[in-house]
């Protein structure tokens, strides 16, 4: 992830349309280039006047928001939460569809929830009962128990203590293009995309943070 301002938009590690038929190339095209570009000069511009700032990776801009000049909380929460929540969603997916899941991730993933499919379920349910616009996450808890939760908008789970494993953007720009408002579709076309390599490295890294 991004050190330090200025921040950048990087580059997606497949093409745009890696990921058909699942997600679209128009969606990845605008999702990447506009969306995501958008967050990153808004947070590049908000940043600019404040030196002492600039030496904020995103993960301390977003970890404590009340460290923050109290004018820059909600325009740095919204933004650099565009710029993590996106980077962190695009890197978790991977044209290979349906990948095997790893059997470290795949156990801790038993242990918290009781099965693959359970959790899968759950997270279905979860993603279709978000109100408007925002995120569904796999989290690894302080406990080192792996959970599920949502945030709002561009809100993360940092500034609550969580360590991001995956996340789901349910904001209708993520999906409106090819499933209009299936967003239960677009659901299960996601799943197909998942680099549950990655994700279990995540949950790796994850662990090794937490005490």
């Amino acid at each position: 992830m991004n050190k330090h301002y200025p921040f950048v938009n990087p580059p997606l590690p497949y093409s745009y349309q890696a990921l058909e038929p699942y997600i679209d190339e128009k969606t990845m095209e605008l999702h990447h280039d506009k969306h995501l570009q958008t967050y990153v000069d808004n947070l590049n511009h908000i940043l600019e006047p404040y030196p002492t700032l600039q030496g904020l990776s995103l993960e301390e801009l977003l970890s404590c928001p009340l460290c923050l000049p109290s004018g820059l909380q909600i325009p740095i929460k919204n933004n650099a939460g565009g710029v993590y929540n996106h980077i962190f969603y695009f890197s978790n997916l991977t044209p290979a569809p349906n990948l095997p899941i790893p059997d470290t991730l795949s156990d801790a993933i038993t242990a918290s929830f009781g099965s693959f499919d359970a959790m899968k379920d759950n997270l279905k349910k979860t993603a279709l009962s978000v109100f408007g616009s925002g995120y569904v996450w796999l989290v690894l808890d302080k406990n080192k128990t792996l959970a599920l939760m949502i945030t709002a908008n561009q809100d993360t789970p940092l500034s609550s203590g969580f360590c991001p494993v995956l996340n789901l953007d349910v904001w209708e720009h993520a999906y409106y293009l090819k499933h209009y408002n299936m967003r239960k579709d677009y659901i299960d076309d996601w799943f197909s995309v998942i680099n549950w390599n990655q994700v279990n490295q995540n949950y790796i890294s994850c662990m090794k943070k937490i005490p």
